[in-house]
């Protein structure tokens, strides 16, 4: 018999993405094993985040403060929003140091089989955004998945009256790649987006 905190605990993490019933037991064992290196400071870490963090109104990002601070960011180009899928798009962006715009979270892509629409991603709120923001750039960093292309091309039929420059982010080589090992859609990719080089 399993105690039943044990067996909770089990289960929650179980939930969570890339960790199922097996990995889950592995992870509780381990935090059981550190009650006061991992366990103690594991639950006040996730009491913490429950307590004070809160997902920004205007971008979607998730922060201590609403607005969140790239949002309220001075120096950020209110001029160009850069449409992520998640939060965790976002980050990615942000570790590169490229972008000094702002964001706009989706929260996933357009599916009809997990009945996720338009009012489930923010589309109105983007809408709005952009037509409060005279001369702006929407840029759709989605993903190249099926779900990911069907979303960009639905965003940029409803952005295309809104008088905003709408663009993607270019698909292809990745840098250090080489040919022979890429995939057809990749290669595909990176040659409909070439431009010139002089």
């Amino acid at each position: 018999m399993i105690a039943e905190p044990i067996e909770d605990l089990v289960r929650l993490l179980a939930r969570l993405p890339g960790l199922g019933p097996r990995s889950a037991r592995r992870a509780t064992l381990a935090l059981l094993k550190r009650p006061d290196t991992l366990l103690a400071p594991l639950a006040a870490a996730l009491e913490r985040c429950a307590r004070e963090v809160r997902r920004c109104s205007l971008c979607g990002n998730l922060d201590l403060s609403d607005p969140c601070a790239i949002c309220r960011d001075p120096d950020r180009d209110p001029t160009q929003i850069l449409v992520v899928e998640g939060i965790e798009d976002l980050w990615a962006m942000e570790r590169t140091g490229s972008f000094k715009g702002r964001y706009h979270v989706l929260g996933g892509t357009l599916s009809a089989i997990d009945a996720v629409g338009p009012e489930e991603l923010g589309v109105d709120r983007l809408l709005r955004r952009v037509a409060e923001t005279p001369g702006v750039e929407v840029i759709l960093a989605l993903s190249a998945t099926v779900a990911g292309q069907t979303t960009t091309h639905y965003l940029a039929r409803r952005l295309a009256g809104s008088g905003a420059r709408i663009t993607r982010l270019g698909y292809g080589l990745p840098v250090g790649g080489e040919l022979n090992y890429l995939d057809e859609g990749t290669l595909r990719a990176a040659f409909e987006a070439r431009r010139p080089l002089l």
